[in-house]
């Protein structure tokens, strides 16, 4: 059989992608892990939000709002998005940090200033010494990421498409219009492949001959610990922390930390780095009142970049047939209905979609 798409890559992207290529033709997922969305989709605590990331991220994070508020009929049985609320504080001479931030308000989005002294009511565990300025944004919602992900993989499967994991590609030959695809198992064959590899992208689109898109995985470490005493987790916003990269972010009924870390390394499966985790528990007993008397758990995964941060979503300019879908970045999860809709749409080609102002800016072709 030859399929109209074969999807390399069975996270968000590659099971978005799935779900709306397979309304317009058949489709194959191949996964190289047992289980789809092992890497980064697993490791993501995603919030949604407008105003994050660069110019070209906020314009797709604006055209995957509508699938957020209302996906389609029968698509999920509960919603994706939970209320949260962001607040962003800044120590002691970091003041001037939050400027950009509240620069990114706009109508229905806004980011307020509000007194230290609520900060600090809104989250107890802070300290008043080390919270100069504060800003709060209250249209900030948890995705349900595995919910999100398990929904695009069913959505997928109904419309017809194949899913299949323990298939490693290990090859990848163009011939008369048709992709022969090698996995450490079978052999396949397609029209289009989409390469949806995260942090392996370079790597497959090497397989297929295509020059590089210059894509660096960095790695980005997250631990849960316990929260203090009478803290009520389901209250809380998500808090930053201006001036630096480290967030805390409230995870059921404990609290997740992060350094906000970008370590640039290889592909590969991430694990958390003993010194990070040290050094983030010194900074929180630092910064607020929390007492980590024990990491419950700990995880990295692996964020991928190309130079410009945005993402690269399109046809190479040189290799027929070849779809990028890679270099999310840390915005993936947000992104996803948008460019699976734009994914799609040039696909079948049809360049008009709502995510359509943004084509140009996440082309392949923009890239040297």
């Amino acid at each position: 059989m030859i399929y109209d798409y074969i999807v390399i890559g069975g996270g968000m992207a590659g099971a978005s992608a799935a779900y709306e290529l397979s309304a317009h033709g058949t489709v194959l997922v191949l996964e190289t892990e047992k289980t789809a969305g092992y890497h980064a989709t697993g490791r993501s605590a995603a919030l949604f939000t407008r105003n994050y990331g660069g110019p070209v991220v906020r314009q797709i994070n604006a055209a995957s709002e509508a699938f957020f508020r209302s996906p389609p009929a029968g698509f999920c049985e509960t919603p994706f998005l939970s209320p949260r609320g962001s607040l962003t504080v800044a120590a002691p001479g970091y003041e001037d940090a939050l400027d950009s931030v509240l620069a990114m308000s706009e109508p229905g989005q806004e980011v307020c200033s509000i007194d230290p002294k609520e900060a600090c009511e809104m989250v107890g565990f802070l300290r008043p010494d080390r919270v100069a300025r504060a800003v709060y944004e209250a249209n900030v919602a948890d995705i349900d990421v595995a919910s999100l992900h398990l929904a695009y993989l069913k959505g997928a499967k109904a419309r017809g498409s194949v899913i299949m994991t323990n298939q490693p590609v290990t090859g990848l030959t163009y011939q008369s219009g048709v992709w022969r695809v090698q996995t450490s198992r079978d052999s396949f064959a397609a029209a289009k492949i989409i390469n949806a590899a995260g942090a392996w992208a370079d790597q497959v689109g090497a397989l297929a001959g295509a020059r590089k898109i210059g894509l660096v995985p960095k790695r980005r470490t997250g631990i849960i610990i316990n929260a203090p005493e009478g803290t009520k987790c389901g209250a809380l916003p998500a808090i930053d922390f201006a001036g630096g990269d480290a967030y805390i972010k409230p995870d059921a009924t404990k609290l997740m930390a992060s350094p906000g870390d970008a370590t640039p390394t290889e592909p590969h499966d991430a694990w958390p780095d003993d010194m990070d985790i040290a050094v983030l528990v010194d900074w929180i007993q630092r910064e607020t009142k929390i007492q980590v008397t024990k990491v419950e758990s700990s995880w990295a995964g692996l964020r991928s970049f190309v130079a410009d941060e945005a993402p690269v979503v399109g046809f190479d300019r040189d290799v027929p047939g070849f779809f990028w879908l890679a270099g999310q970045g840390g915005y993936g999860i947000m992104m996803a209905p948008a460019l699976a809709v734009l994914t799609a749409n040039l696909c079948v080609n049809s360049p008009e979609s709502q995510a359509g102002s943004f084509v140009d800016a996440v082309s392949p072709d923009r890239l040297p």
